[in-house]
């Protein structure tokens, strides 16, 4: 059996495939749980917790809580290389709040 390239395949595929592909993999990076975003991002709980100056365990608690301080959030993505921002959305647009900027 021949192994191929995910390119070979990929180049392969119809063109409206392509595209929509394309589009589920946009939707899915732009949101997804903070256990997953490091990973995509390339890191470790161990990485994480060592830019953080924490134990591991603590990460691992960490990606499981639904509720936490905006700051612990903040650092969180910090250490990851990412900015957090808090936006409310209405349907008549949206506003950035900038309450937690200074945290």
């Amino acid at each position: 059996m021949r192994i191929r390239k995910f390119s070979e395949l990929r180049d392969k595929m119809p063109l409206e495939a392509r595209l929509e592909v394309a589009e589920q993999v946009k939707k899915d990076l732009a949101e997804m749980p903070l256990n997953e975003l490091r990973q995509a991002r390339g890191l470790s709980q161990e990485m994480l917790a060592e830019a953080l100056h924490i134990q591991q365990p603590a990460i691992a608690k960490m990606e499981r809580r639904a509720d936490m301080y905006i700051s612990t959030l903040r650092s969180h993505i910090k250490a990851m290389g990412g900015e957090l921002e808090i936006t409310a959305r209405f349907p008549d647009g949206e506003v950035k709040i900038t309450n937690f900027s200074q945290l």
